[in-house]
């Protein structure tokens, strides 16, 4: 029987307000090229063919680097969805570490029919089998949980947990909160949350920054983890992008990938490219 975690809306009213002092600014992009031969690898890998066009905006190997991610480390992933880092993170660290993939509690979410519903909770049994076939790894080496749910085995032993592009679908279903304390207690003493976030301008309006439109602010994300038991290490500009406007009527899905508009302006939104992005490291607090 699952237990329903309620965040009164705390992570909502954290959309206002301003961090505290910040860790320096990590500059990968100019700093050396992450030289992990089995991570290129996997970069580099047919599998992957796909995805490749999206690592010029996605930048996996530093973006792993600045997480600190080693092949021997448990690491879970946050809403892996399509997988696109999930063809990344498990064939890399499958040999000698864990991967464990997480998704939210069902029970804090409204689903407009049945059928979204069941598709939802089966989830954890059916994502082991797809991760298979995207990335050869054997679906008995996957493992997959809704937050409330991970394996005692786990708790307290994740050495990372990674969340690209998820933090504004949990602020706006209200559920922030609790993701993120269910997500702390897997988290190892030592352990620590790598975040890739699309970005709204620190001066944008609540409109656009309170993640109905996928942007969010730097110091609000960062509120948001201090107050759920983590404290910043460090911040990195690898996955900024200057030419992103932050001003689409229909927000950050106008950009590529999803091009929501189409064909209205797509050599426009092509030419800006995917989105500008946050990249934080946070560390459990004792």
């Amino acid at each position: 029987m699952k237990t329903k975690i309620f965040s009164a809306g705390l992570a909502t009213a954290l959309l206002t307000l301003v961090a505290g002092p910040v860790a320096a600014n990590h500059h990968a992009k100019d700093g050396a090229a992450h030289k992990d031969a089995d991570l290129a690898a996997v970069i580099k890998h047919d599998r992957r063919k796909a995805d490749q066009p999206r690592d010029i905006y996605r930048n996996p190997a530093e973006t792993l680097a600045f997480f600190q991610i080693k092949p021997s480390h448990i690491v879970a992933e946050y809403g892996p969805g399509g997988g696109w880092y999930t063809r990344v993170l498990l064939p890399y660290i499958s040999s000698s570490g864990q991967y464990l993939a997480v998704n939210g509690n069902s029970d804090s979410i409204t689903f407009s029919n049945r059928a979204r519903e069941a598709r939802f909770k089966s989830w954890p049994e059916r994502f082991p089998d797809a991760a298979a076939e995207w990335t050869g790894v054997a679906a008995d080496k996957i493992a997959a949980f809704e937050s409330d749910e991970v394996s005692d085995d786990y708790k307290g032993k994740v050495d990372r947990i990674v969340i690209f592009r998820s933090l504004h679908g949990m602020l706006n279903g209200n559920r922030a909160d609790s993701e993120l304390r269910a997500l702390r207690e897997i988290l190892a003493d030592d352990g620590m949350i790598g975040v890739v976030q699309h970005r709204a301008n620190a001066n944008a309006p609540y409109a656009i920054s309170n993640g109905t439109k996928g942007y969010l602010k730097e110091a609000s994300v960062i509120a948001l983890f201090e107050l759920n038991g983590f404290d910043l290490v460090g911040k990195s500009e690898i996955n900024a992008n200057p030419k992103d406007e932050k001003n689409y009527e229909k927000g950050v899905w106008t950009l590529p990938p999803v091009l929501t508009n189409k064909d209205e302006n797509r050599a426009k939104y092509e030419a800006i490219g995917e989105s500008d992005r946050m990249t934080l490291l946070f560390k459990k607090r004792a």
